[in-house]
């Protein structure tokens, strides 16, 4: 189905032109507050601003750290207008960079100084937080099929300022905002190989990435995983994207948190990084701005040694099934049958792209009058592991 248009970054009325008019505009703002930077670097984001929204693409400085692989990805991007690229491949260039703009990868005192770590402490060390590591404590005496659902979900919707642990922690309830729901069988398929490899790739730090580390607990508590591979960012790429540094935040987090349950949870998790059974790992691939088909050999090979990948989040979903219109009743097992691992997906909507649903979900959907595709009031947990 290469015939499926690609999602494009500046079509008026859509998600991604909303993105890069509406959505950047003050993260850029927000990055300048957020950091004493020089007027060197503030002018170099209010250029990339300005490029980005009414200009052409242009290559990134040549000699730079990081570059060639960015010259070869962008050979038929550069001197067209950013709004006729396709989406994925242009948000991806925004944030390489702003890293730039901000002097990441260069050799003065702002070298690797994460333009966004003021915005994830925040989250990670708020209220919010505590109230939500508290409600762990509720869960211990609940029957496994209850606990492992109220874990899962506190994954799939963690950066939800609204839910977590507290929802989920209650009795169990029909949501009616999860279009689809394969968990049954992301668990049947675990069941059957007890003691294996499952790889977890992440997505957002702070408050979504504690709930992912408590499942990646459960897993290898209840040998449902005698190893989990944690795939992070190997450096800042989208707002809150996990880095190893953010991981290592969460699990102090939870292993100096004030509520019995969490502090076991990190004191095991701390324990599995040392015993090699909570294995971490950063590839450059995961700050690329491509679909997850263009995987290099070396990443491939590593993730077909797993028996389940459970992948997170918005960004990765469109890697995984391809940023494009697909018709929403496409097969999800359909797109993601290449992929070298039986995968499950675990994705609020807050873009365009969407697969797997019935056309009768799809009119009521649409009847309603709202951008469900986009609002990230509706979610998906999706599995090819029983097709």
């Amino acid at each position: 189905m290469t015939d499926v248009p690609p999602i494009l970054a500046g079509v008026p009325g859509t998600f991604p032109h909303s993105v890069f008019h509406e959505r950047h505009p003050r993260l850029i703002e927000q990055v300048i507050g957020a950091h004493p930077y020089g007027p060197a670097a503030r002018a170099g984001l209010r250029e990339l601003l300005a490029e980005s929204t009414s200009g052409t693409v242009r290559p990134p400085e040549p000699g730079g750290e990081r570059v060639a692989p960015w010259l070869e990805w962008g050979r038929e991007m550069w001197s067209r207008p950013w709004g006729e690229v396709p989406f994925l491949w242009a948000e991806s260039y925004f944030y390489r960079r702003l890293l730039d703009a901000v002097g990441y990868f260069g050799e003065g005192p702002w070298r690797r100084i994460d333009p966004f770590g003021p915005t994830k402490a925040a989250e990670l060390y708020g209220r919010a937080v505590d109230d939500e590591l508290a409600a762990l404590d509720t869960l211990v005496d609940r029957l496994i099929d209850s606990i492992r659902d109220a874990l899962l979900r506190s994954a799939l919707w963690g950066n939800q300022a609204d839910l977590g642990f507290r929802l989920t922690a209650e009795s169990g309830t029909v949501d009616t905002r999860l279009l689809v729901d394969d968990s049954a069988a992301l668990w049947a398929a675990l069941e059957r190989t007890p003691g294996a490899t499952v790889a977890l790739i992440a997505d957002n730090a702070g408050r979504e990435l504690l709930p992912d580390l408590v499942l990646a607990d459960h897993l290898l508590t209840e040998n449902l995983a005698g190893r989990v591979v944690v795939h992070v960012k190997p450096h800042p790429y989208y707002v809150s994207d996990a880095t190893m540094t953010d991981l290592l935040a969460a699990l102090r987090r939870l292993r100096d948190a004030d509520t019995p349950q969490a502090q076991r949870v990190g004191q095991r998790l701390w324990q599995a990084m040392a015993d090699d059974r909570l294995v971490v790992r950063a590839h450059e691939f995961f700050c690329a701005p491509l679909h997850f088909h263009d995987m290099p050999t070396d990443l491939t090979d590593e993730l077909t040694g797993a028996a389940m990948t459970i992948l997170k989040g918005d960004l990765n979903y469109r890697r995984l099934v391809g940023d494009r219109y697909w018709p929403p009743t496409t097969p999800f097992a359909e797109l993601v049958r290449y992929f070298p691992t039986p995968v499950t997906a675990l994705r609020t909507l807050k873009s365009d792209v969407v697969v797997g649903l019935s056309a009768e979900q799809v009119r009521t959907l649409d009847a309603a009058g709202e951008n469900w595709r986009s609002s990230g009031k509706h979610a998906l947990i999706q599995s090819n592991a029983a097709a």
